[in-house]
């Protein structure tokens, strides 16, 4: 399986521990950065990273920031990307079984790194339940326009 990674300045440190991680549970893991914690404008880094997921290049992607709540907001302006703000195991596992999250997105300044690690296990070990779900899911991969 692989993993697209990405992060912002506030990220940086999160996404250094995700990785190494993910590539001990032998996880293929493409970093999009940033590779330094020097301030940096995270679209740059997560839209790349959502993309590659998006195309099929990578399975999943995890995208940091300090609140995790701009990444998921960039990474969700792609299309074919469902990305989830986790903030815990049970967040992480409704994320995959209920909206089928093919990305997650973590807030280092608000999730200690323990948790971290469990929320990304959790989702990667959760799986899809589809039925009702699926016809959600649709609607959303469905709908190009804004409507007033």
């Amino acid at each position: 399986m692989k993993i697209a990674i990405a992060s912002d300045h506030a990220g940086y440190n999160l996404k250094e521990v995700l990785k190494a991680y993910l590539k001990s549970k032998r996880y293929k893991v493409k970093d999009f950065g940033t590779f330094s914690d020097g301030s940096v404008d995270y679209p740059d880094f997560i839209i790349p990273a959502a993309e590659s997921v998006a195309k099929k290049e990578n399975d999943f992607g995890i995208v940091i920031g300090g609140s995790g709540n701009g990444e998921a907001m960039n990474a969700n302006k792609v299309k074919g990307i469902r990305c989830a703000v986790c903030w815990s195991k049970k967040t992480a596992r409704l994320a995959k079984e209920h909206n089928n999250a093919n990305v997650i997105s973590l807030g280092s300044r608000i999730t200690p790194e323990k948790e971290a690690l469990l929320i990304v296990k959790t989702w990667l070990n959760s799986t899809f339940k589809k039925g009702r779900h699926l016809r959600r899911i649709n609607k959303i991969r469905n709908y190009e326009k804004f409507s007033a």
